[in-house]
Formats: structure tokens, C-alpha cells, sequence
């Protein structure tokens, strides 16, 4: 075998070997020193058989073998994912998009890029950034960086060419539509903030709106900036929708800003963890406005403990879809070569005591995180007494009935909104975004403009020019979809994502679902507050 070889296989034996003392480690704390020797001997046949497997396939496999990609791509994270689907191996690039996306933020030009009719094209420039400033705009097509050319490349390849060290320059071609010849920018790269509050503001007087699209090292800190900027709110929708999670401490500040100090936010517990309760460390204050919290199928991990806890204390309202349910806790091990080992230690239980983690015994990868016919379950629902025998059943501050072991189940459901299939040939064919561009070639909005009639004109006629066919029904049905899209994109264009993502918010139907719930979040959190105090004062009586 060769050194790289040698190498590759001796770090994934010390993997192994490495869970082998995580698992062995419990049974001498037990003192059963026959189960160890037991388990020290299982450990080493199986490295043994690994190793002869191992030397077989390289040596007789028929073409040759990389053995990065056979262990990295295949022997660790095959361990793993028989474990759980969220144990995961790391390898030198992913562990350093993990650090990345977990500090909040990284080095480059500051731009959101996307694939567009088979080429790489800027989306945005985020405001104050580099790319910002230098004056790329939305439709740009990128053909080369630092000369190399972008044909064939991928998102992730053209965005690891823009990334680079602080103060350094990189050189960026373009194509602009009426341009005619390419534009060629120099960028100095600088630090570009990751926000994870990617959008707040006053949806309606008193009542503001704010989107967490992540929880990473800076979150908690947004949320109290947003919350400050705010001012005096008579309500609030804190939107979880798409959040994956990330890092639990954020989390847990994130809920502390929305509940009573000393209330449970989350506790952990596994095998070799002992329990781990966190508390409300400060507070909301006082203020007790209205909440509403919307969350989807992509709520998991993090932005299900602040849903859970919100929920289990009777706060405010869950309103969406039944969340993700990932509910296991990843402790990430740093290992030599740049490679990271997140591994599963323990489990998270809501206030109340429900397990948030969905099961995932005999189910594929795919299934796991694809397939969601338990959520479509009309008896799936938490405010009922109707539902599996094998979920548990808890109770909220002032007795309402929640069940654990499947995600955060909405207290109102309310279905995302689907598009028609002329809708969706509109976002196959990029027609909104290309109608921006081709409608700001030589003209500009302002903050109060409105597709009328005479901009619908020339959307059809800007249809017809791309051969997108279309009849009038289709127009008819989807007014109000297609108005906001066409709304949304050209204020991006114009004035920049976010001004662009509001738009698309308040025009939400899920969003104006949660609006019209604010009374009824209201009214739940004032009676359980009312329930709370007079069995505080019953306690206090019997005493």
C-alpha cells in the first residue's frame, strides 16, 4: 500500500478504535469487566476484518482505488449512518464550511450567486459588501474569476474562487445585459457578516416580523438588536421556517428573550451524558406581547427547541406545519487532518419532557428526510386526544395536551402555499427574475411602485418573446402569486435582497395566517397565566 494509503487507513482505524473506548467506557464505570474485555475483543476482530477487507478491494478492485474517497466518502460515514442519520464525518472542505456557517461569517465578496440558464449568475450583492460597492448588480453573469473561466462549474466551485483572505483581490468578468463587450471588476475581499436574522420589520403598525434562517455564534445578539429596533411591540412573528438549527446556546438565548427567568428551556441527556437542564437566564422582562411563532418541515434541531419551549410554556402560538423533528444532540470532535467527527451524545426533551427526535429505526436516509406521511395525518394534531399509541403524552403550563417523539406539532396548521403547474414553469424558466432584468434595462422603481395592468402587458409580452406559453386563465389564477413575484424580483434588482424578501413576506399567505392568529396567541397566553397564578395560590393555601 502507499503512504496516502497507509495513512487514509490508519486514521479511520483510529476512528473506530475511538468509538470502540465511547462504547467500552460506560460498561468499567459499571465495573463489569467481563462486558469490556468482551467489547476490547469485538473491537479488535472487527478492525482486523476491516483491514483485510480493506487490503482485498484495493488490490483486486478493477480500476484503482482513492482511498480519500473510500473511506472518507464511504467507510466512516457508512459507520456512522448506521448509528443515526446524524452522526457525520467531516472531511477537510465540510469541516470547514461547518466552522463557517457556525461563526457567522467568512471571507469574500459578499454575494449570493445561483445557476441561471446554464450559467453562473449574481442573484445579489448583500448591501454594504464589496461586491456592493464595486457595483455588481443582480443578472450579472459571471464567465471568469481570476481569469479562470466558470464553463462547467459548479455554485460551490465558482464561490470557493470569490472566498479568500481578508484585503486580498480578486478579479471577477462579467456579462450585463446591453453591455457589449465583458466588464471586469477588481474586489478586495473582506469579512462578510453571515447574518442569521435575515429579514425583520414592522409587518403592521405595532407589530414587527422577524426570520432567523439560522443559529449560529451572532444569533442571540441579532435577535436582541431586531427586538431593540422593534421598540414597543403589541405583537410579533418570529419566523422558523427553513431553520435548520446549529449551535444549542444560541438557541437557548434566543428562547430566554421570550419567556420568564428560571423557566426550563431544554434539558439533554444520553448514555455517557449526565442530565443537562437549561433555564431562562434573564428573561423577557415583562414583555408579554402577543407571539406568534411559524414554523414548516425544515424547522429542526434548534429552532424546535425554541418552538418546544415557546409551546410547552404556553407563550404563544405554533402555527405552520409539524417541524423536523431532529432532536439528538451532536458533539463535534476535532480530529487530526483537518476532518471533524460529529457524533450523536445525547437527546433533547422539551420543558414539558416530550422527546423532540422523530424515529428513525428501519428507515433509509432518503425516507428519513424525504418522506413525511406522518405530518399529512389528520389525527396527527396536538390540541386533540386522537393520536399514535406509541407517542407520549405531556402536558403545557396550563394543562393543554402535547404529544413527543415526532417534532413540534403546530397548535394551528396551516399548509404551505402551492403553485400551479404554469407557476412552476414560470420559476423553471427563471421568467421572473429574467423579467427584471429585461424590465430595468432602462428604467428604475421607486418604493411605491405596484405591477399594474400596463407592467402585466409587458409581462405577457416579454412571455411571448421567450416562447413561454400561457393563456389568460393562467394569468387570472395566479394575479396575486405572480404580481408579488414580479414585485419581489424587481425590488431586489433595485434596491437589494432584503427590500426583495419583504415584499415576498408580506404578500406570504402563511405569514398572513399568523397575522390573523396574533388575537387567539393572545388570548392563550393570558389564560395560561391566569391558570398558573391560581394554582400557585391553591398551593400557597394548602401549605
Amino acid at each position: 500500500m502507499s503512504r496516502g494509503t497507509n495513512r487514509s487507513l490508519f486514521f479511520v482505524l483510529l476512528i473506530i478504535v475511538s468509538c470502540g473506548f465511547l462504547g467500552s467506557a460506560a460498561f468499567s464505570q459499571r465495573g463489569n469487566s467481563s462486558a469490556a474485555g468482551a467489547s476490547d475483543n469485538d473491537v479488535r476482530d472487527g478492525l482486523k476484518q476491516f483491514s483485510e477487507v480493506y487490503n482485498l478491494v484495493e488490490q483486486n478492485y478493477a480500476e484503482p482505488v482513492n482511498p480519500d474517497k473510500a473511506i472518507y466518502n464511504g467507510a466512516i460515514p457508512g459507520m456512522l449512518h448506521v448509528l443515526d442519520p446524524h452522526s457525520n464525518f467531516f472531511d477537510p472542505k465540510s469541516y470547514s464550511l461547518l466552522r463557517e456557517e457556525q461563526s457567522g461569517k467568512y471571507y469574500g465578496v459578499g454575494m449570493q450567486i445561483a445557476p441561471r440558464n446554464n450559467k453562473i449568475i449574481v442573484v445579489a450583492p448583500f448591501a454594504g459588501t464589496p461586491a456592493y460597492k464595486a457595483g455588481l448588480r443582480p443578472g450579472d453573469v459571471i464567465i471568469a474569476v481570476d481569469a479562470k473561466p466558470t464553463d462547467n462549474m459548479s455554485v460551490s466551485d465558482v464561490a470557493d474562487l470569490l472566498k479568500g483572505p481578508k484585503g486580498t483581490n480578486v478579479h471577477i468578468s462579467i456579462l450585463r445585459e446591453a453591455a457589449e463587450k465583458p466588464l471586469e471588476f477588481n474586489v478586495i475581499r473582506d469579512e462578510i457578516p453571515r447574518n442569521s436574522v435575515d429579514l425583520k420589520f414592522m409587518v403592521r403598525p405595532g407589530i414587527g416580523y422577524m426570520h432567523i434562517s439560522a443559529f449560529n455564534e451572532t444569533t442571540e445578539q441579532e435577535v436582541e438588536d431586531a427586538l431593540q429596533g422593534f421598540g414597543d411591540l403589541k405583537g410579533l412573528i418570529l419566523d422558523l421556517r427553513g431553520n435548520p438549527g446549529g449551535l444549542l446556546n444560541e438557541g437557548v438565548g434566543v428562547a430566554d428573550k421570550f419567556l420568564k427567568k428560571g423557566q426550563v428551556i431544554v434539558s439533554h441527556h444520553g448514555r455517557s451524558s449526565p442530565e443537562k437542564m437549561y433555564k431562562a437566564a434573564h428573561g423577557n422582562g415583562g414583555k408579554d406581547y402577543p407571539l406568534v411563532v411559524l414554523v414548516n418541515r425544515g424547522t429542526a434541531s434548534a429552532a424546535e427547541i425554541v418552538s418546544g419551549a415557546i409551546q410547552d410554556h404556553d407563550r404563544g402560538l405554533i402555527v405552520g406545519e409539524v417541524t423536523f423533528g431532529k432532536g439528538l444532540v451532536q458533539t463535534v470532535y476535532p480530529l487530526s487532518e483537518n476532518t471533524g467527527l460529529a457524533l450523536t451524545t445525547a437527546k433533547y426533551y422539551t420543558p414539558s419532557g416530550r422527546l423532540i427526535q422523530r424515529d428513525y429505526t428501519g428507515v433509509s436516509l432518503y425516507d428519513y428526510y424525504y418522506a413525511r406521511e406522518q405530518e399529512d395525518n389528520p389525527n396527527n394534531n396536538a390540541n386533540t386526544n386522537t393520536t399514535t399509541p406509541s407517542k407520549e403524552v405531556k402536558l403545557t403550563d396550563s394543562g393543554r395536551t402535547m404529544f413527543g417523539g415526532g417534532g413540534i406539532t403546530p397548535d394551528v396548521k396551516v399548509k404551505p402555499f402551492k403553485t400551479t403547474h404554469f407557476e412552476d414553469t414560470l420559476l423553471v424558466k427563471y421568467a421572473f427574475f429574467n423579467f427584471a432584468k429585461h424590465y430595468l434595462t432602462n428604467r428604475h422603481v421607486d418604493k411605491n411602485f405596484e405591477v399594474t395592468d400596463a407592467v402585466m402587458q409587458e409581462f405577457r409580452k416579454f412571455l411571448d418573446s421567450q416562447k413561454i406559453p400561457y393563456t389568460e386563465a393562467d394569468l387570472n389564477e395566479g394575479s396575486d402569486y405572480i404580481k408579488s413575484s414580479i414585485k419581489t424580483e424587481l425590488f431586489i434588482s433595485e434596491f437589494g435582497q432584503e427590500e426583495g424578501l419583504r415584499v415576498r413576506a408580506e404578500n406570504d399567505p402563511q405569514v398572513i395566517a399568523a397575522l390573523n392568529q396574533l388575537p387567539k396567541a393572545k388570548e392563550l397566553a393570558d389564560n395560561a397565566r391566569k391558570i398558573v397564578a391560581q394554582r400557585a395560590a391553591a398551593q400557597q393555601q394548602n401549605r
